[in-house]
């Protein structure tokens, strides 16, 4: 029998120390190279987009990936390839943990917006305060600490 499923995931990381290096006029280049890796792990990409110090994800996993497998593989090939192509000079790595939430498919389109307006977002909402917004609205246990 074959296997289904159907599960998305909101992705979220940030960079290292948050620091604000991901460049606008170089973003494109990251999230395609995403959308790529994502295409080779057969996962579907929703949608991408992120701000100058984190990125929002929505995908689906295929069956045979794990969740902690793909961000851990994730986070090392985009490190390796953006500091390869030197498109964020100041770029040093991701920090450390992720933020994963799952969400329904009819929450989905709403998802989508909310990724696609993550620059307009953030004009006024910082990403700690949007962070800790998403772990209570997902009930999920977080210590103040690892926030920083």
């Amino acid at each position: 029998m074959a296997t289904y499923s159907q599960i998305l995931y909101h992705l979220v990381f940030s960079t290292k120390n948050r620091r604000p290096v991901l460049d606008a006029g170089s973003r494109d280049d990251l999230f395609r190279y995403v959308w790529g890796f994502l295409k080779n792990k057969e996962c579907h990409l929703y949608r991408i987009n992120g701000v100058e110090d984190h990125v929002h994800i929505l995908t689906s996993l295929h069956p045979t990936v794990a969740l902690s497998d793909l961000i851990h593989d994730l986070k090392l090939a985009t490190s390796t390839w953006v500091k390869s192509e030197k498109i964020f000079p100041a770029f040093e790595k991701w920090q450390e943990g992720y933020g994963a939430f799952t969400i329904s498919w009819p929450d989905r389109d709403g998802i989508i917006e909310y990724i696609k307006n993550q620059v307009e977002h953030h004009k006024s909402v910082s990403f700690r305060e949007e962070y800790i917004q998403l772990l209570q609205k997902f009930d999920v246990k977080y210590e103040e600490k690892y926030l920083d």
